[in-house]
C-alpha cells in the first residue's frame, strides 16, 4: 500500500478544487511562474504538426527545454510523422503535474510523465493536489527511462550531504513539476521541513544560472542523464552533486515505493569523477481513455518499431521494458500493440 506523504500542498490549489478546477489553476500558476522568470516553457512548440490528408493534429505535451523530455518529445515527433498519418504538436510545459491536468481535461491527447505522479493521480493519494481526486481517464502507453535525481551545488559550496540543505536557498523545480513533488519528498523525508529552507520555484535552465550566480545554494533536477542544463553548467562552473546516503535511500524507498536506488557514474558531468549514489523514478507515456485505439495503437507500433531513431535515451527504450514500473491502466491501443 502507498505510505501517504505527509507535507505542504506543491501548488495552493486544493485538491477540493476538483481536478478540472486543478487542471486550470495548474496551467494559470505555471504561465505566471514562467512570465516572472523570463522563461518561455509554456508557449514553446516544436514545430508544426505535419499530418497527412487522412491523418489527425495530436497534442503532445512535455516538460521544459531545458530537461529531457522536450527534446526526446521531438525524437518522437519526428518518427510519429514519419510513420504514421498523424502530425504531432509538441509544447513545453512544467511537466509531470501539470501534464496530467491537461490529460484529464482532454487538452492533450499525449503527455511524458513520472510514474509516481500517475499513481497518485489514478488513484487520489499521495499528495494533496490528487487527494480524494482520482484522475480516473489516465491510461498508460508505455516506460520509458529511469528520471535520476540529481541535486546539484557548486564545488565551493561546503555542502557535503542533504543534511546541509537546513537553512539553505533550494530551487525544488519548476511549479507543479514532479520535479517539485519528488524534491519536497526527499527534503520531508531527510527532515528538512517547511521554514527550514528557502524554497525558489524555476525550470532546470533557470537554476542552472541560480547556482551560477549564486542565487541559489543548491538545486534539484530530475532527469535522464545526461541532463542539458547540468552537463552545460558543468562546462563552466565547478559542480558537486550531493550524494544521497545508504541510510536516507532506504528511508526514502520505505516512504515512497516509487522510489528505486540508482547511481549517477563518475564523468558523466565535466568535474564529478565519482560515481554519485542518489534515486530515480521512472519516465513513461500516458493518454486518456478519449483518445481513439487505432491512433494510440499506431503512436505506440511507430515509436517502438523505431527505437533505433531515438536519440534521448536510446540505451534504455526498448519495448522488453516499456511495461516496467507501469502504474496505471494500459490505454487498449497500447495493451494491443504490446501484446
Amino acid at each position: 500500500m502507498v505510505q501517504r506523504i505527509r507535507r505542504r500542498a506543491v501548488i495552493a490549489t486544493s485538491g477540493a478544487l476538483g481536478i478540472g478546477a486543478f487542471a486550470g489553476c495548474i496551467g494559470e500558476d505555471i504561465e505566471d511562474e514562467a512570465e516572472n522568470s523570463g522563461d518561455d516553457d509554456g508557449e514553446t512548440d516544436i514545430g508544426e504538426a505535419d499530418p497527412d490528408a487522412d491523418g489527425e493534429i495530436l497534442s503532445w505535451h512535455a516538460g521544459g527545454t531545458s530537461g529531457t523530455y522536450y527534446p526526446l518529445s521531438g525524437d518522437f515527433k519526428t518518427i510519429v510523422e514519419e510513420h504514421t498519418p498523424h502530425g504531432l504538436q509538441v509544447q513545453s510545459t512544467g511537466a509531470s503535474v501539470e501534464n496530467v491536468g491537461r490529460l484529464s481535461s482532454g487538452d492533450a491527447e499525449f503527455a511524458l510523465i513520472q510514474n509516481d505522479i500517475a499513481h497518485f493521480a489514478s488513484t487520489g493519494t499521495g499528495i494533496d493536489e490528487f487527494d480524494g481526486e482520482e484522475v480516473e481517464n489516465l491510461r498508460g502507453v508505455a516506460s520509458l527511462y529511469p528520471e535520476t535525481i540529481h541535486l546539484v551545488t557548486s564545488a565551493d559550496s561546503g555542502i557535503e550531504s542533504i543534511e546541509d540543505l537546513e537553512g539553505a536557498s533550494i530551487n525544488t523545480g519548476d511549479l507543479g513539476s514532479g520535479t517539485q513533488v519528488n524534491a519536497l519528498q526527499i527534503l520531508e523525508t531527510a527532515g528538512i521541513d517547511e521554514g527550514d529552507f528557502d524554497e525558489q520555484n524555476a525550470d532546470f535552465e533557470t537554476a542552472a544560472d541560480q547556482i551560477r550566480d549564486g542565487d541559489v545554494d543548491a538545486s534539484f533536477v530530475v532527469g535522464g542523464w545526461p541532463v542539458g542544463s547540468v552537463e552545460e553548467l558543468a562546462t563552466t562552473e565547478e559542480i558537486s552533486l550531493i550524494e544521497l546516503s545508504d541510510d536516507l535511500r532506504e528511508e526514502i524507498r520505505d516512504d515512497a515505493e516509487w522510489f528505486a536506488d540508482d547511481t549517477i557514474p563518475g564523468g558523466t558531468y565535466d568535474g564529478v569523477d565519482d560515481d554519485v549514489e542518489t534515486v530515480s523514478v521512472q519516465a513513461m507515456i500516458a493518454t486518456h481513455d478519449g483518445v481513439d485505439d487505432g491512433i494510440v495503437e499506431e503512436v505506440t507500433t511507430a515509436i517502438f518499431d523505431n527505437t533505433d531513431d531515438v536519440g534521448q535515451k536510446s540505451d534504455f527504450i526498448d519495448v522488453d521494458s516499456a511495461q516496467d514500473a507501469m502504474p496505471i491502466d494500459l490505454h487498449p491501443g497500447a495493451e494491443a500493440y504490446f501484446e
